[in-house]
């Protein structure tokens, strides 16, 4: 049982709020109805909180006073016929779910841009040797902004995804690991009577999304032949941002603020696995769900409804290069795992890729803990807030799961810039709030301090 909680401490558990997906499988063609859930799911939101349907990870940190709920219902798809030689494919599931909700069909033009763009970058991925498209860009010195040397597939993969996104007609704003601000997408805003290439359509402009993406997560790895990946965010804008004021193509001030929104308001989430298999894994907040690409007719398909974390698990997954330099309490609960000493009494065996997507598939698949934590090199660990762990974060909730920096809901923390990086420690509920009890029996005024300033906004 965990002590007492902490300075930094969240309430564990809430209710109930959503049912769980009923698995389907591509049977005989149009025969018994497949239904992938009960008729509605509902998402909760407390305070801007958004439970999901995950109940024991839903709302951990609770403002006093935050008594107003807002519920958004989702009309979850039914498929009454179901077609042997494709399945249940991406574009069809989210067809069925703008016509059960037709508040998300912008959303689906959306999804189905990225969907191509993963699909493109598969193929960039599966070619990169033959083509040349390995090693660093401009033979190397090519540099983000976050001072990482860019390999040649980090430059096209993020211009594959800027482009799909822009030409959907639905992204105001789009943020990316490779691009030193937000770029702002004139287009999205062009209107009847207005200037542009469709003045002259009467229509209306519709939802516009801002959109976050790390557009080849463990580039360093393809070289290798490593699994990589795509992670990608939809938030709905909290404003137009029709009349942002530009600079040089990229989104300043004020339009910032719909950028920089914490993972409680993410629309959408989602990773694209680049491996022996492509697979397509994402949420809207009401379930999570993984379809695998199949080549031979050009479409990601359903194969694994309703994922849920395990749990338990009996793997951790963490760099153990830098294990004297975590903190102190990680470095006790690791010890407790590999010497059988944790709640369990079993020994945990070590399963790492270095590679985001790849852990955290492995552990939605088959429990445990994944963790890039903090370290006395970097106080606030590696991974960025906006379009890393918020999203990875999202998608772990969805499957039952829980992600923290250590004592803190990663969902909970606003991001304060574009590149804010956060401790990640996630996985199986149990494992990591086992994890957590290491932290929250912890005094030491430094970790505490940390903990505080990320609540109150003031992390570097």
């Amino acid at each position: 049982t965990p002590p007492p909680p902490g300075p930094c401490s969240m309430v564990r558990k809430t209710a109930l709020c959503v049912a769980a997906l009923a698995a389907i499988g591509c049977a005989a063609a149009f025969t018994t109805p497949a239904v992938l859930s009960p008729a509605r799911l509902t998402r909760a939101r407390f305070s801007g909180v958004s439970s999901g349907r995950a109940p024991r990870a839903a709302s951990l940190r609770m403002e006093e006073g935050a008594a107003a709920k807002e519920e958004r219902t989702v009309r979850a798809p039914v498929f009454d016929e179901v077609c042997e030689q494709t399945g249940i494919t991406l574009t069809r599931y989210m067809m069925e779910v703008a016509r059960a909700n037709p508040d998300l069909r912008d959303l689906e033009s959306l999804i189905g841009g990225i969907s191509l763009a993963c699909k493109t970058i598969a193929n960039l991925v599966d070619r990169a040797t033959i083509t040349g498209m390995v090693g660093y860009e401009g033979g190397g010195g090519s540099v983000n902004v976050q001072g990482e040397e860019q390999k040649k597939l980090d430059v096209v993969t993020n211009d594959v995804l800027k482009r799909a996104l822009t030409f959907t007609g639905k992204v105001g704003v789009i943020a990316s690991e490779e691009e030193d601000t937000p770029v702002f997408n004139k287009d999205a805003y062009k209107v009847p009577g207005g200037e542009g290439k469709y003045k002259d359509v009467l229509a209306d402009i519709g939802t516009k999304y801002v959109t976050v993406f790390d557009p080849l997560d463990g580039s360093s790895n393809v070289d290798a032949n490593i699994p990589t990946g795509t992670i990608f965010g939809v938030y709905e804008e909290k404003e137009s941002m029709e009349n942002c004021v530009m600079e040089e193509g990229a989104v300043e001030g004020s339009c910032l603020l719909n950028t920089l929104q914490p993972g409680s308001a993410l629309a959408c989430a989602g990773y694209c696995l680049y491996s022996s298999s492509c697979m397509f894994v994402f949420t809207l907040g009401a379930g999570l769900n993984g379809f695998t690409y199949d080549r031979s007719i050009g479409e990601f398909v359903l194969t694994h409804p309703n994922m849920q974390i395990p749990k338990r698990g009996k793997i951790y997954s963490f760099n153990e290069a830098n294990r004297w330099l975590w903190d102190k309490p990680l470095q006790e609960y690791v010890t407790a795992l590999q010497t059988a000493q944790g709640q369990t009494g079993l020994q945990y065996s070590s399963r790492y890729i270095g590679s985001m997507v790849g852990d955290v598939h492995r552990t939605i698949l088959y429990g445990g803990i994944f963790g890039y934590p903090a370290d006395t090199k970097n106080k606030d660990g590696k991974l960025r807030l906006l379009y890393e762990a918020a999203p990875m974060s999202f998608l772990i909730e969805q499957g039952g799961g829980l992600s923290l920096t250590g004592k803190t809901r990663i969902m909970d923390l606003k991001p304060q810039k574009v590149h804010q990086r956060v401790p990640f420690l996630a996985g199986s509920y149990d494992d990591v709030m086992e994890m957590r009890s290491y932290y929250d029996a912890c005094e030491d005024p430094e970790i505490i301090k940390r903990c505080l300033a990320r609540l109150e906004g003031d992390s570097d």
